[in-house]
């Protein structure tokens, strides 16, 4: 029997397992996946929003405003790349100018320090590379960029390394709830009992929800975004997180530099039926480089290393919030969580990691450590420490991943810290990201994770379940 149980290992489901693990509980996190951070956390903006959009009084506000304040700390206490880039959200007719003004006084209201209107140059003093023809935008300083795979995999190695137990490939089918107010979850790998069920299962949210609140039925719509990545050569074309006036369908098509060189066009915004199409079109794709142009024109698109698409949990009642708290009796949730799901997560998970303690009258660990390094990057030690780190351990001084420029040892950092799969290695050190997009690292990456895994070749994945990456032998295997 656990105390709780957290259904998800998006970065929502793992800064809960963190927060919580704060706590003398026992503790389990439930991921259907092969690994954390497989769903909508692998697939976003990686903007930590200052928080001008949201309503003031909702939810949205309050957690984006809060998550935004405490994630530099953050990310310093749990090693996470950050930056604080600042953000433009531009107009491209006067006669919009009044709904910038909107957005600054929502802002304001919801507590976010340094908004100002910028106009003619001294906008484009400050963002050279907006089309000259721009009148204006909102200056939001405080705006920044993170890694969203770093920071997801950071919270749950730190939770895990706090005493919450992980169980991934572990899809939730049912979750009943007993007389005694406990409750069963059932999964395809058998079931777990709790006394407490916190649901962060992103686009499936509506079905553990409907499960237990059969009384207020929720529907997610998955609304699918696509995105550009180009190289990190192109990097610095923008210094700001470059926004356009946001719509019915959310925040729009933005430009961005990421926390890694590259820059990032995206997302678009189609709702679907699907729960799990997360294929780019070229429709899509045609759309989202036609309408990221408009902000900053001359993209080298030539340069485009990879496109992908993710799912955001979309609420269909209108109500644009998120649900987050108790749902009912021993059940609590956040639900429909989309942008600004990744800032919002931190504050999110210190919300309900206390009032499920309060609920179990659960007492602070004395000796809780939130604190945990990260996998070394050999590419950016100075000269001096990397001579010495290779000499002590020469697998960091083979270099798999050439245009990332990753080691054999931060491979098997990566492996023995929980990655399965090539995503899983992808997404923990960056083995596989650059241009070439694994084209020649990957055999040498499923080297390392067969002799790590103690698997044959055959059975890996590019990321869980029936993703085989190898199908057989093309020769017959001739006995040793």
């Amino acid at each position: 029997m656990y105390d709780a149980i957290i259904i998800g290992g998006g970065v929502v489901g793992c800064s809960i397992a963190r927060a919580l693990s704060r706590y003398q509980l026992k503790l389990a996190l439930l991921e259907c996946s092969e690994d954390v951070c497989t769903g909508t956390s692998k697939a976003n903006s990686a903007i930590v929003h200052a928080g001008f959009d949201a309503e003031p009084g909702t939810c949205k506000a309050r957690f984006n405003v809060e998550g935004s304040r405490t994630m530099e700390a953050l990310c310093q206490t749990l090693d996470v790349p950050y930056r604080r880039c600042g953000a433009l959200v531009v107009c491209f007719d006067p006669a919009d100018r009044p709904r910038l003004e909107t957005l600054l006084e929502r802002g304001r209201k919801n507590g976010v320090e340094g908004l100002e209107i910028l106009e003619g140059e001294a906008l484009h003093r400050r963002e050279p590379a907006l089309d000259q023809r721009i009148p204006a935008a909102l200056y939001a300083p405080t705006s920044a960029i993170v890694c969203p795979f770093e920071l997801t995999a950071a919270m749950a190695e730190n939770a895990q390394h706090n005493g919450a137990e992980f169980y991934f490939d572990t899809c939730v089918d049912t979750v009943e709830r007993r007389s005694d107010g406990t409750f069963v979850l059932h999964t395809d790998h058998g079931s777990f009992e709790s006394r407490v069920v916190i649901s962060a299962a992103g686009v499936y949210g509506d079905v553990i929800h409907n499960q237990l609140c059969p009384q207020q039925p929720r529907q997610i719509i998955p609304r699918r975004g696509e995105y550009c990545l180009l190289d990190r050569k192109d990097g610095a074309l923008v210094r700001h997180t470059v926004f356009q006036l946001p719509g019915p369908m959310g925040k729009g098509v933005l430009v961005t530099p990421t926390v890694h060189g590259n820059l990032l066009l995206g997302p678009t915004a189609t709702d679907q039926e699907s729960k799990e199409t997360t294929a780019t079109t070229s429709a899509g794709i045609d759309l989202l480089l036609a309408t990221a142009e408009r902000s900053v024109p001359h993209l080298p698109t030539r340069d485009i290393i990879t496109s992908f698409a993710g799912l955001r949990a979309h609420l269909s009642d209108g109500a644009d919030d998120f649900v987050v708290g108790e749902s009912a009796p021993g059940f609590y949730e956040a639900l429909g969580i989309e942008s600004p799901g990744l800032t919002a997560a931190p504050a999110i998970g210190v919300y309900l990691a206390q009032q499920v303690a309060a609920r179990l009258g659960a007492a602070e660990k004395s000796d809780f450590d939130g604190t945990r390094k990260a996998i070394v990057c050999v590419r950016s030690l100075p000269f001096a420490q990397r001579k010495a780190l290779v000499e002590a351990h020469p697998a960091y001084g083979q270099i798999i991943c050439r245009c990332e420029q990753i080691s054999e040892g931060e491979i098997i950092d990566a492996i023995h810290r929980g990655a399965r799969s090539l995503d899983g290695v992808k997404r923990r050190c960056r083995a596989g990201m650059g241009r070439c997009q694994g084209g020649f690292c990957a055999p040498r990456v499923m080297e390392l994770l067969s002799r790590e895994l103690d698997i044959p070749q055959t059975q890996l994945t590019k990321s869980g379940k029936d993703s085989l990456l190898l199908t057989g032998h093309t020769k017959e295997v001739q006995a040793q």
